[in-house]
């Protein structure tokens, strides 16, 4: 499962740029090092900018020296006829490579997809990636894991604020695209403090009410049993006195991305101390129940 909301200054990459990989390595040659290191094969089909800010050489450099090697998938060659690979990385998204993906892992059922296409498909929609987390309804002695109310607006801006109203949604709300593709306008957020605003807002999307953070949100990434946690900067408090007094829609066009790391901050330790070990633990043990962690 990838749980991922990224200021605009987060994209410094030229996506149309040809990314240096190691793909050139022959299939031969590939099985030969296989079989002399016995590597873990890790074939990978990224966008040029996932590759330069995650394949750096050190990283790759540190995943030889475990036995895990990283090889370029060549897009404009059949799939089958590339590796072996032990596990297929990707973040590409269109019918044609989903299909793809659906017929390499028929023929090479072996192989580990990361992320299988209905599991990406189910996190690519806002109302169905929470919905998880709220029919959970986790609560324990160390916390509560919940979804601030929302409210799912597919077409017509103008009939947002009736809408709202009749859900009893209490302003500000956030407002965020449906669809969470990976893509630019999928990463915009806007906040909306009063009515008359709301119907500057463009659907498809999801309103959510406005919940005071500290500014800081807590990323959460799960593999397997090791639990990740990291802070990064978020939407700042509204107070009482800006609710009296701003109007209008705030957009913000990326948030909580890598960047925007609040990790090394001198941050009040009321907002900086990470959510519990064992919440965490319970919520990726339930989040397995329901089948959206493997």
């Amino acid at each position: 499962m990838r749980l991922e909301e990224e200021f605009s200054h987060c994209d410094n990459y030229d996506e149309e740029e040809e990314p240096k990989t190691m793909s050139q390595c022959s299939i031969g040659a590939l099985q030969q090092q296989q079989q002399q290191q016995k590597f873990v094969v890790v074939g990978y089909a990224l966008t040029s900018k996932k590759i330069k800010s995650f394949l750096q050489p050190k990283f790759e450099g540190l995943a030889r020296n475990k036995g895990i090697l990283f090889v370029a998938i060549d897009q404009n060659r059949p799939l089958s006829d590339q590796g072996p690979f032990d596990i297929v990385l990707h973040k590409l998204t269109g019918k044609e490579w989903r299909q793809i993906l659906e017929d390499y892992r028929q023929t090479h059922p072996e192989v580990t997809v990361l992320d299988p296409p209905d599991a990406i498909q189910h996190l690519h929609n806002r109302q169905s990636m929470l919905q998880c987390v709220a029919d959970m309804n986790l609560s324990t002695s160390y916390g509560r894991v919940g979804v601030p109310r929302q409210l799912v607006i597919k077409k017509d801006a103008s009939s947002i604020a009736d809408a709202v109203d009749k859900a009893g949604l209490i302003l500000p709300l956030v407002a965020k695209p449906l669809v969470a593709d990976g893509s630019a306008k999928s990463h915009e957020l806007s906040l909306a403090y009063d009515q008359y605003s709301l119907q500057k807002l463009e659907p498809p999307l999801v309103l959510q009410e406005f919940v005071n953070h500290g500014g800081v949100l807590f990323k959460v990434y799960i593999v397997g049993e090791a639990i990740k946690v990291v802070r990064r900067f978020s939407l700042p408090d509204v107070t009482k006195r800006e609710l009296s007094k701003v109007t209008g829609v705030f957009r913000f066009p990326r948030v909580s991305c890598a960047a925007a790391s609040a990790d090394d901050a001198d941050l009040d330790p009321s907002v900086a101390e990470l959510p519990p070990r064992p919440l965490l633990e319970r919520l990726a043990k339930e989040l397995r129940v329901f089948g959206y962690l493997t």
